[in-house]
């Protein structure tokens, strides 16, 4: 290749494949007449190929000592950091978020890397009494095998790491296919990974369409599929693995409160409540799409809510000062335009943002946009928008609160903002949400903390990241000996 832009192709069996595959270009959705680089794209073929890849792989990957998968896995974290300003700046080309929300992906991207490296230090099982006084019970863990790796685009390199690293750390070969939005940073997560020592076969990356995606589900070979993305595809996701006996871990949508009683300290609520609206351009499964306020506090809280949304500075992610970059393409903010415009003729007040506010030309932007209605059964307080658009809904009791937040099918994260002891302990005991944040945003979330939802938010069985990620991608063996001195 003589183009100097970035690239990026499926790796198979060990070796990149320059040539024979059709190529897609991504261009830069802050500056749309601008290409950022080209990939290649995978076929029905390059799948089969690198699944039977994986699965060649496996048997001496799975023999490497623990601590040998461990030491790449730190070493690739290594070379993350070393790259944090490179690797950003590309990530923002092509995914949009602003300079500094990439920095801190890339950097929290090599301390996942590095934690889930770090578990093979950890103890690797329990033992137990037997029956007589010879017989010794252990638990024994292995890896499952092939696992197919089936990522988003709005974070590009921590969501892939959080899959991607306690699988190889914990035996399993992988086949990961990246979101097509973002094929170009993957990329450099797979050259990371490859110059950290991991062994051809390992990793087998395919970027592609959807249907190379179910190619990788439907395949007898890959024992366990983990995926982040739409509700819809997730179920389709899960039914095919189902049929095969296959596992899935899913992390779907969120349809997020943010719920403020009286007493909340608005210097607290409101930039916690910015932040979780706006940040990432509100292209968050975590994000707050609806905020129930309290009658009483309603209007000193929009006092200081609506101006400091429609101060934030929206553009380009790689210009200082841009604090919403854009959103990933032209279809996503088509989508979000189409739901305002929805919520507007429901009948909802628009409060900042929405149609008709200037945004920069050239790029996919949006205004962070709040809307407010006394109606929660209006279209955009039931599904998922994925931009940084947000309702304001009222309550006028505890009890009222607590109902509408829990009034979703989803079960990702929530938010209370009180001064009460009491109602922070009846959030985490009654909201339905995997993530319950009291007096913070719905987006944080830490590395070693099990991460994951409820009801439609996820699929049944173990979270992500922390030592809850061992339990997906290993069995549990008993293994029962006796002494025979």
């Amino acid at each position: 290749m003589t183009d100097s832009r970035p690239w990026a192709a499926p790796f198979v069996g060990g070796a990149w494949l320059d040539s024979g595959l059709p190529s897609v270009e991504r261009e830069n959705p802050a500056r749309s007449d601008s290409v950022v680089g080209s990939w290649l794209a995978a076929d029905e073929a390059t799948v089969e190929r690198a699944v039977g890849a994986a699965d060649d792989a496996g048997p001496a990957w799975r023999r490497r000592p623990a601590l040998e998968r461990g030491r790449v896995l730190v070493r690739a974290a290594e070379l993350l950091e070393s790259r944090v300003e490179t690797l950003a700046e590309l990530l923002t080309l092509e995914e949009g978020k602003t300079l500094a929300e990439s920095r801190i992906e890339v950097v929290r991207s090599a301390e996942t890397l590095r934690y889930h490296g770090l578990q093979a230090w950890q103890p690797a099982g329990e033992v137990f009494h037997g029956s007589t006084a010879d017989e010794i019970v252990r638990t024994h863990r292995v890896p499952v095998g092939v696992v197919g790796v089936i990522t988003p685009w709005n974070f590009p390199l921590n969501i892939p790491v959080w899959k991607i690293a306690p699988a190889l750390v914990h035996g399993c070969t992988v086949v990961w296919k990246p979101a097509s939005y973002a094929v170009l940073i993957a990329a450099e997560m797979v050259r990371a990974l490859l110059e950290a020592g991991l062994p051809a076969g390992v990793l087998q990356f395919v970027p592609g369409s959807g249907a190379r995606g179910q190619q990788i589900v439907e395949d007898p070979r890959v024992a366990a599929v983990t995926f982040t993305g739409s509700e819809g595809v997730g179920r389709r996701i899960a039914s095919l693995a189902a049929a095969r006996g296959a596992k899935a871990q899913l992390e779907l949508g969120g349809h997020n409160p943010a719920v403020v009683f009286p007493d909340a300290d608005l210097d607290l609520t409101v930039p916690a409540l910015v932040t979780s609206i706006a940040s990432g351009s509100g292209q968050k499964c975590t994000a707050a799409r609806r905020v129930l306020v309290h009658d009483d506090v309603r209007d000193a809280l929009l006092e200081r809510l609506v101006p400091a949304l429609a101060d934030l500075r929206v553009g380009d992610g790689l210009v200082d000062g841009v604090q919403v970059g854009p959103l990933v393409s032209r279809s996503a903010r088509g989508e979000v335009e189409t739901a305002v415009s929805s919520a507007l003729a429901e009948g909802a007040e628009l409060l900042a943002g929405g149609p008709g506010e200037r945004v920069p030309d050239g790029g996919w932007f949006v205004r962070p946009t709040l809307l407010a209605s006394d109606k929660p059964t209006i279209g955009i307080a039931c599904d998922e928008v994925f931009g940084p658009v947000s309702v304001v809904l009222p309550f006028s009791s505890a009890d009222e609160g607590f109902r509408l937040a829990n009034d979703t099918r989803y079960g990702l994260s929530a938010a209370i903002f009180t001064g009460s002891e009491r109602l922070a302990r009846r959030a985490a005991d009654e909201l339905d949400a995997g993530l319950v944040n009291v007096n913070q945003s719905t987006t944080g979330s830490e590395l070693h903390v099990p991460f994951g939802g409820m009801k439609a938010s996820s699929a049944p069985g173990p979270k992500e990241q922390g030592s809850a990620a061992r339990d997906f991608f290993t069995e549990t063996k008993a293994v029962y000996s006796t002494a025979t001195y």
